[in-house]
């Protein structure tokens, strides 16, 4: 079953590299008690995800958080080690979080992976964004389509006025 607003993200614990090596989160822990923008793209280096829909939020980010959002998140089913690799070279520190669902736990609990194995990506993250607040979802687009349409940063300005 596919997440919809109202629902709370589920609970799963990820792995990612800090400054101290690597970490886990707790998704639960990660969400409580904030605002956090969350978008997911299908693949690290990927070409729209690198040229359209990462680029986007990090252009985006300081407007983007003067709307009261704590943290923006980019969510992949990518390794910790591909993640950090891809956002320093993105430009992303300090701007957006990189947090990689290495095994797609966490994107097969909300319903969202889908099977690119056709071009040779296997089963990854569709390409969705979501605000959530306190742990429950208040907004969600899911693109149905190729391209960054619903769940870029320009349509998180529009969901956030």
């Amino acid at each position: 079953m596919t997440i919809k607003v109202g629902d709370k993200v589920p609970e799963v614990t990820l792995k990612w590299l800090t400054a101290d090596g690597m970490a886990e989160v707790n998704t639960a822990e990660f969400f409580k008690g904030r605002t956090v923008v969350l978008f997911s793209v299908p693949g690290a280096y990927t070409p729209t995800c690198s040229k359209e829909h990462l680029p986007g939020f990090v252009a985006r980010a300081e407007d983007i958080k003067a709307k009261g959002v704590d943290e923006i998140v980019c969510l992949a089913v990518n390794d910790p080690f591909v993640m950090q690799a891809w956002g320093k070279e993105q430009g992303a520190d300090g701007k957006v979080t990189m947090l990689p669902d290495g095994n797609g736990e966490f994107t097969k609990a909300m319903g969202l992976t889908q099977d690119i194995s056709v071009a040779g990506l296997g089963v990854r993250g569709k390409r969705f964004s979501m605000r959530v607040k306190d742990g429950v979802v208040e907004t969600l687009g899911i693109e149905e389509g190729k391209g960054v349409t619903v769940s870029g940063a320009d349509q998180c300005m529009v969901s956030l006025s």
